[in-house]
């Protein structure tokens, strides 16, 4: 029963879900504090011509993780967002270890918490691996795309 699953396409389409969602939020986060603000992080990074950039990872993020949801371009998408999470992850969460909650300590408002590590940045590449390897899968643009293209076919 299981393999059934896997062979008609339906097993990753909630992890498609989530991801796609995943970076559309932090795509639309960046959007709507104004792109030039992370700009003034990246450059506070050493990143070359940081407004550009922050104006095209914000994007990518953006339409790329709405398209994820949408299971459209699925492939060709998988590199250059799995690109935004290494980066992330090399210059910004690698010294932090590889925990993604930090807990430092719970006070009369609420819990505390450190620095991110890279575990987050991990699990969306693994993911984005993953959908490359097995395709979009049920629900997607990428399969109604195919089936028309394979049906006009002669």
């Amino acid at each position: 029963m299981r393999l059934r699953y896997l062979e008609t396409g339906w097993a990753l389409l909630p992890l498609r879900l989530l991801i796609g969602f995943g970076f559309a939020a932090h795509g639309y986060a960046k959007l709507s504090r104004g792109p030039e603000n992370f700009g003034a992080i990246l450059a506070s990074l050493g990143v070359p011509q940081p407004q550009v950039m922050a104006w095209a990872t914000s994007l990518l993020e953006f339409v790329g993780g709405l398209s994820l949801v949408a299971g459209a371009f699925v492939v060709p998408l998988s590199l250059p967002l799995a690109l935004v999470m290494l980066t992330a992850m090399l210059s910004v969460h690698l010294p932090y270890g590889f925990s993604s909650v930090r807990l430092k300590a719970v006070t009369g408002s609420g819990a505390e918490f450190g620095p991110v590590g890279y575990e987050i940045n991990l699990l969306y590449m693994v993911g984005l691996l993953a959908l490359v390897l097995s395709g979009p899968g049920r629900l997607s643009v990428d399969l109604w795309l195919r089936q028309r293209r394979d049906a006009a076919r002669p």
